[in-house]
């Protein structure tokens, strides 16, 4: 048996411009289909004013599928569920964090934004989950302190914190 998860975030027709943003951000992203509201608003119900506009952006972020969909305001996005991207140096950690908080994103704390379209996301250095390893109990410590201090997490702090700098 073959299971494939793919994550579909709701939106309030915004699909095509998260599409768009997300795909800026992410270099090895693609759009993978867009499907559109039928154009026969008598079929459509309380969705009749959405009539042949996107309802689906299926796109791939570094291989991992997401169907953006225009569902309308109903379900509004919550920090309850986020997407962490493991950023491999603090020049990818500000790539996202500075694309997801322009345009009316926003900053949130620990390495927690909001992208200009309210879905949440993490933008974490591989470096901390090392350092958050340490078998010093002191390091641990020293460098959750100085996470918690922080909105855009910054590696050289978080290096300097488990020196005890």
């Amino acid at each position: 048996m073959t299971t494939n998860i793919t994550p579909c975030i709701w939106l309030d027709g915004t699909a095509q411009a998260a599409a768009d943003l997300y795909l800026s951000l992410f270099p090895n992203a693609k759009r993978t289909s867009t499907v559109q509201y039928p154009t026969d608003e008598a079929a459509l119900g309380p969705n009749a004013h959405m009539a042949g506009q996107v309802l689906m952006e299926e796109v791939e972020l570094d291989g991992n599928p997401f169907t953006l969909l225009n569902g309308g305001p109903q379900f509004p996005q919550t920090e309850a569920v986020s997407f962490q991207i493991m950023c491999a140096d603090q020049a990818e950690v500000d790539h996202y964090w500075n694309g997801f908080t322009a345009n009316g994103g926003s900053e949130s704390q620990c390495g927690w934004c909001q992208d200009p379209f309210g879905v949440s996301w993490q933008v974490i250095p591989r470096r901390l989950y090392e350092l958050m390893s340490d078998p010093d109990p002191q390091v641990v410590t020293r460098v959750s302190q100085a996470m918690y201090s922080m909105r855009k997490l910054d590696v050289e702090q978080l290096e300097r914190a488990a020196r005890g700098a």
